[in-house]
């Protein structure tokens, strides 16, 4: 079947890694923007291939036409318009100039966005650059550095178009209860899933060890990882001096890696700009389709911690709309920020998450491979397509994800053409309606009495010491409400057995007893 010339390919790809050097001070390490820069030569080198007549690389002809420059917001850097500067550097002038909103799934939305302008006609050729210098930032601050990382002044740049939503994860009451960064959020959702799957403490941190020991072992075959160290499951879910715990059930080795210098990018195009361009056949991935949708926004008013009904109807619509299903699919990459997320995500989309001869990730993961902000993302489809190229006739899914298992966009890719006609060469949708249909939990913040654990987490301090146990729990009427436990000798019951279903008296100042 003719290819539609509309049809959306990505054709180059590209990835950095400024790995840490004691030679180099913090302030003379690159900073964000270098990265985002270095990412897209990177990605024009990819597509390879000249046009006859000794004219430009392919990459470079396409750098040069671009008209839509997307930058993905840096958690280090917080540019006005990253997207502006990056053009600058590049001596070219997209006509459109994005940033992205906070959140992993950023990446892939993007790309959604730009293969359905492509389709439409109303694009020729899409960049997508992001970086973050965690590992320079945190450098900097430990040796009282000083990074003169280029300055933007919001006043003096035109206004990029800005997507994605910037809302609060989380409602005043769970962020008052502790639940302030991801790294307090998903511990929940952990223990949730173990609870609903009727698992012991050990057996549940076993399945969690295999699962980020297969990880740890891509990670170590992955020249752009950050750690590659394939590690025993045992040295991953074991506490010591170097993986303390930061919540339980989660040693250090079980959180994304921010502290990272990396940057990754690529470049969709139509087939008729590919083929003017230069770039040869064999270096297309064609997108065939996504899906974007957030699970209702607040842990609060979800029924049930351990599920994704967005993941499950995105990943349900994107592999209809490709029209493959789950078994036709070879490489995998699923955002795994935590192991709750890849586990729940697997369980949604119906992959297994013990199968060795597909493992969900292509690069690693965020613990391993490097979680740079906002942008692992674009570090998974980078590693997808150049799989999906070894692979002639492959097809491949990557999903990415924001806030606390909140925000969704899946998209699966292909070595080969779209199989459907017509002139949507990719297709698209929206769940969000379906996603918002669904029931919602019930919620009384201040409820007090006698209540019962559904699930929970106990923060540590970097000495390793319990800090503050986080409960969600159960009245007797299902309603759900947040609780604290601040008694040092319950706190330690709480990491020493299984207080899931275990009944307990919330005062009105939050504070739960589990002995009373």
């Amino acid at each position: 079947m003719p290819l539609d010339p509309r049809t959306p390919v990505v054709v180059g790809v590209g990835q950095v890694t400024s790995r840490p050097d004691p030679a180099v001070p913090p302030e003379r390490r690159p900073e964000p923007l270098d990265l985002m820069v270095a990412a897209l030569r990177s990605a024009a080198e990819d597509c390879d291939g000249a046009p006859p007549g000794g004219a430009a690389p392919a990459g470079d002809r396409l750098l040069a036409r671009a008209g839509s420059l997307a930058a993905v917001d840096a958690l280090t850097w917080p540019a006005p318009n990253p997207a502006l500067l990056a053009a600058d550097r590049l001596a070219i002038a997209p006509a459109e100039l994005v940033r992205s909103g906070t959140g992993g799934n950023s990446p892939q939305s993007l790309l959604h966005r730009a293969a359905r302008a492509l389709a439409a006609g109303s694009l020729d050729v899409a960049l997508v650059t992001g970086a973050d210098c965690g590992y320079t930032r945190t450098a900097a601050r430990r040796h009282a550095g000083t990074l003169r990382w280029t300055e933007q002044d919001a006043g003096a740049t035109p206004s990029p178009v800005v997507l994605g939503s910037d809302r609060p994860p989380a409602t005043p009451l769970e962020t008052a209860r502790g639940i302030r960064l991801p790294v307090q959020a998903y511990p929940l959702l952990e223990n949730a899933l173990r609870a609903a799957n009727g698992w012991s403490v050990e057996e549940h941190l076993g399945r969690i060890g295999r699962l980020w020991s297969s990880f740890s072992a891509v990670a170590a075959g992955n020249p752009h990882a950050w750690l590659r160290q394939a590690r025993t499951p045992e040295e991953i879910v074991e506490p010591g001096p170097s993986n303390r715990m930061v919540a339980f059930p989660y040693p250090k080795l079980c959180t994304a890696n921010i502290a990272v210098d990396e940057g990754a990018a690529f470049i969709c195009c139509s087939v008729a700009a590919a083929r003017d361009a230069g770039v040869p056949p064999d270096r297309w991935v064609f997108p065939l389709s996504g899906a974007d949708g957030h699970d209702h926004w607040h842990l609060s008013d979800r029924p049930e911690l351990h599920r994704s009904p967005a993941i499950r109807l995105a990943g349900g619509r994107a592999l209809a709309l490709a029209e493959v299903g789950v078994d036709d699919v070879g490489p995998v990459d699923l955002y795994s920020c935590f192991p709750v997320v890849v586990q729940m995500a697997a369980a949604e989309l119906g992959l297994p998450d013990d199968d060795p001869e597909r493992p969900l990730t292509v690069t690693g993961g965020l613990t391993f491979a490097g979680g740079p902000g906002n942008n692992y993302t674009s570090h998974g489809i980078a590693t997808l397509v150049d799989r999906l190229r070894r692979e002639p006739g492959t097809v491949g899914l990557a999903t990415g994800l924001g806030w606390y298992a909140t925000k969704h966009a899946i998209g699966v890719y292909a070595s080969r053409p779209p199989s459907h006609e017509g002139r949507d060469g990719f297709r698209w949708e929206d769940v969000q309606p379906a996603v918002d249909a669904l029931p919602r939990c019930p919620f009384d913040g201040g409820a007090t009495g006698r209540v019962t654990v559904e699930t929970y987490t106990v923060t540590y301090d970097r000495s390793g010491t319990p800090e503050l146990g986080i409960m969600a729990c159960r009245t007797a009427s299902g309603v759900r409400t947040w609780a604290n436990v601040t008694d040092p000798s319950e706190l330690t019951g709480l990491v020493t057995g299984d207080p899931v279903g275990r009944a307990g008296t919330l005062g009105p100042d939050g504070i739960m007893s589990l002995s009373g």
